[in-house]
């Protein structure tokens, strides 16, 4: 029937079968890959017990509702753009000249 010799001469068992076997086992392999990340990560966001303790969710609402306030009461019609300096530009004598605009313009 079949022999040994047979099937190494086969092109589907020579090559496909080997393909197969990393294609599904690959994909097993990075399943479980991932889930190590995902728990890595889970536990590096839980939150120290006495951290949680310090943290008061009713007071940090307070605050947003606080920057909110102060949000208001700021003037945001009346801003000027401000360009940075590029990573070639000296950072001090960029600033200067920008000094030296904003007081020639005001």
């Amino acid at each position: 029937m079949f022999n040994l010799k047979t099937l190494q001469r086969n092109k589907t068992v020579k090559y496909g079968v080997p393909m197969l076997l990393l294609v599904v086992g690959g994909s097993f392999g990075l399943r479980e890959f991932a889930q190590i990340r995902y728990d890595a990560q889970k536990i590096r966001k839980r939150l120290d017990p006495s951290l949680a303790a310090k943290v008061n969710e009713q007071k940090q609402s307070g605050i947003l509702e606080e920057e909110y306030e102060k949000l208001k009461e700021i003037n945001l019609d009346e801003w000027k753009n401000i360009r940075g300096p590029r990573p070639w530009e000296d950072s001090k004598e960029h600033q200067e000249q920008q000094r030296r605009n904003l007081s020639k313009t005001d």
